[in-house]
């Protein structure tokens, strides 16, 4: 049977839902060209927490996007990298980052403009 992104119980939107998580993107763009360390990650990502960030790696690790390295170290380093099925993403999301930071301007002249319009509506 032909996946349906459409249809509520198919398995597609759960992976639509991982390109979704502004997590995710930002990880996957990050660590595309080269190996990031957890604190690393979690220094460049402002606004992430310590948990999230943590929930996000194991699913991305859990949907072989990237994969886990550890250090026997003291304490233990781990080190997260992409894997070739991640790449893929990460090239296809870093397009939508760009078209972001392109459109930002325009993007929230928008929302200026329809907030405006809802509080003259509301008085």
């Amino acid at each position: 049977m032909k996946p349906n992104a459409y249809s509520a119980d198919c398995p597609t939107r759960q992976i639509l839902d991982r390109i979704g998580d502004k997590w995710a993107v930002l990880i996957l763009i990050l660590i595309r060209d080269e190996p990031m360390r957890f604190n690393a990650l979690r220094r460049t990502i402002e606004g992430i927490s310590q948990k999230m960030l943590s929930q996000v790696l194991k699913s991305l690790e859990r949907d072989g996007l990237i994969k886990r390295r550890v250090f026997a170290t003291v304490p233990v380093t781990v080190e997260y990298s992409i894997t070739p099925l991640g790449g893929t993403l990460a090239k296809a999301v870093d397009h939508l980052r760009d078209w972001a930071e392109e459109n930002l301007k325009e993007v929230t002249a928008a929302q200026r403009r329809y907030d405006a319009q809802k509080t003259s509506k509301a008085a």
